[in-house]
């Protein structure tokens, strides 16, 4: 099957991305074979979403690596990777934006079942999933707590999002920073159902 020459739009966004040449997706390409106008608007939303009076280059970085894992989403994990680098990155901060995807990925899972099963039983039952990362983060407690809410806000536990929140404007954090965080995690989740 011949590959598909995309329009200079999407050609952009590909460059953006920085992905290899020849780089094709189903979705894309259907999106592409439909002259779809939602392509233009992914494009900007993405593009946006890496400048944030809120959070700093080396942040939004890390929140993508961190929402790219627990997507499961390579190509954009190899960005924000290449990304939170050129930020000044280290690996120890790489690598804890990816342990707390996996991390809130069980909490989020284990929580939501506590809250959607309304049964106080469940609730008495210990976890027993160790979350020592949490203790003492390298990338810090404010930060990490803002992974968190964000992993959690696109997994959809509500019990988990309000508890990361209530941490966060404990710790001083404002809520246009949380809502930053958050808003860059949905586009995030967007792209990935596009370009993967």
């Amino acid at each position: 099957m011949e590959a598909l020459v995309y329009s200079e739009t999407t050609q952009e966004f590909l460059d953006l991305l920085k992905v290899d040449a020849g780089f094709q997706s189903d979705a894309l390409n259907l999106l592409e074979e439909g002259k779809s106008r939602y392509l233009a608007d992914l494009k900007i939303n993405f593009k946006n979403s890496l400048e944030s009076e809120f959070l700093t280059k080396a942040e939004i970085a890390l929140l993508g690596v961190s929402i790219a894992a627990n997507a499961g989403n390579t190509t954009l994990s190899q960005f924000f990777v290449q990304h939170a680098k050129e930020e000044g990155s280290s690996n120890e901060t790489i690598a804890e934006a990816v342990a707390c995807a996996s991390l809130l990925s069980a909490n989020n899972v284990l929580y939501r079942f506590r809250h959607f099963s309304k049964k106080e039983k469940y609730n008495e039952i210990p976890a027993r999933i160790k979350m020592n990362i949490m203790g003492r983060p390298v990338s810090g407690k404010e930060f990490f707590e803002l992974m968190s809410l964000a992993v959690s806000a696109v997994n959809g536990c509500e019990m988990c999002v309000n508890a990361h929140e209530a941490s966060l404007i404990e710790l001083g954090t404002k809520e246009e920073r949380i809502f930053e965080a958050v808003r860059l995690a949905s586009v995030i989740t967007s792209t990935s159902k596009v370009i993967y």
